[in-house]
């Protein structure tokens, strides 16, 4: 099982869900049978660390994000994930714009899974250190539900 969490830049919210769900399945004991990465549709950030901002308020909740490397979507993706996660209405605009005409990811908001079809998940780049907890906290209730959806599809393949 493969997730990509897709934003704008892929240096604030794609990394926090990135991290945040990859904590979660290190604590459900699924690490080696999810694969996570995250992206950005553009690519004006990358090969550069998430935002210092996004760093510090996952360093607050036990995330270390120093590793990741933001990249763009690629063409490829859509072949080698089975989520294609987008953090707003644009992102997913893009990627369903791109997407080949055969493929079988699934490709959606993803606070779909914390029950808000329709809601996406503010961009904190030109706030304030609010921004990014309440990017957080949104990202965590949607992480929770994705979490139920791919055990729930791992115990079907079991």
């Amino acid at each position: 099982m493969r997730v990509l969490f897709v934003c704008l830049g892929n240096i604030c919210r794609s990394p926090t869900a990135e991290g945040v769900f990859r904590r979660l399945l290190d604590e459900r004991g699924l690490a080696r049978r999810v694969e996570v990465d995250s992206c950005g549709v553009g690519d004006w950030h990358v090969g550069k660390a998430p935002d210092p901002r996004t760093r510090e308020a996952a360093a607050r909740r036990g995330i270390d994000l120093s590793t990741l490397r933001a990249r763009q979507l690629r063409d490829e993706d859509f072949r080698r994930f089975d989520y294609l996660l987008a953090m707003d209405h644009d992102n997913l605009a893009a990627i369903r714009a791109r997407a080949p005409v055969e493929h079988d990811a699934h490709l959606g908001l993803f606070l779909a899974f914390a029950g808000w079809p329709d809601r996406a998940v503010p961009d904190p780049y030109y706030g304030g250190e609010a921004g990014f907890e309440e990017v957080f906290d949104l990202v965590e209730q949607g992480a929770r539900g994705l979490l139920a959806e791919i055990e729930s599809r791992l115990e079907g393949r079991s």
